[in-house]
């Protein structure tokens, strides 16, 4: 069943949901959908409508509620990946692929290592873009709520942001073995909020890894072998994942 995000300007009565905007055009001239065909639409705060399509216009799609029920794909443990920023377009498959693993706010990262030079003019317009492949992944797995796309930040303010989370961690080769990082990914449970730092390509510079680890961020090992930056992000994801997911209860 096709899947909308509510925005603000739809508008919600107590037997019906009126859709406006983009999704109108995607509702009517892309996918095609008639009346009487039926939607699910999120109103991204963990609700899902269950709707049959009673009427539409070229300017909004009015559906018929008929059922109500909790979203259940959103982990318990908002999680915060701090990205360091990447050349090409690699940064779009990262947010593409860790929406779907479940993160909560995405944060490119400005390092010492990070090669693309971006200006206020070119951050706006990327950001715009990556916010997109972040509500159309949402859509795509089925997600509760359409995770943040942060503009990009300098270290230091990641690590200020950081400093309001939970737990920290930081994936570095130069971190204790494999059981204490399994360790501390079962500490993960029963924690409000998990913060997630990756390098750029060639990881992060000693004195960025000095400087979280003074500010608690735990440095982990995800194995002796050396991963991309846009495998490294989604392999801590799918443990994380894994290690928190619950049966859906009805």
């Amino acid at each position: 069943m096709n899947r909308f995000f509510a925005d603000e300007n739809s508008i919600f009565t107590d037997d019906c949901i009126e859709i406006y905007g983009e999704d109108v055009n995607h509702i009517r001239n892309v996918l095609r959908l008639k009346k009487n065909e039926e939607i699910i639409v999120c109103d991204g705060a963990g609700k899902d409508y269950y709707c049959r399509i009673s009427g539409m216009t070229s300017e909004k799609v009015v559906a018929d509620i008929l059922d109500v029920c909790d979203n259940l794909s959103e982990l318990e443990t908002a999680i915060t990946l701090f990205q360091g920023y990447p050349k090409s377009d690699k940064l779009e498959l990262i947010i593409q692929k860790n929406v779907e693993l479940g993160v909560s706010r995405i944060v490119p990262v400005m390092t010492k290592r990070t090669v693309v030079k971006l200006d206020d003019k070119k951050a706006d317009r990327k950001t715009e873009r990556y916010k997109s492949i972040a509500l159309s992944a949402a859509k795509q797995c089925g997600r509760g709520r359409i995770p943040e796309v942060t503009k990009p930040v300098t270290f230091d303010e990641a690590l200020s942001m950081a400093a309001k989370l939970d737990m920290c961690m930081i994936p570095y080769e130069e971190a204790e073995g494999i059981e204490f990082s399994r360790k501390m990914i079962s500490e993960i449970k029963g924690k409000s909020s998990l913060g997630i730092f990756i390098g750029p390509e060639g990881g992060f510079d000693e004195t960025e890894v000095a400087a979280a680890k003074e500010k608690g961020i735990v440095p982990i090992t995800l194995g002796h072998r050396i991963l991309r930056t846009e495998t490294a992000g989604m392999a801590v994801m799918s443990v994380i994942m894994f290690s928190l997911e619950k049966d859906n209860q009805t």
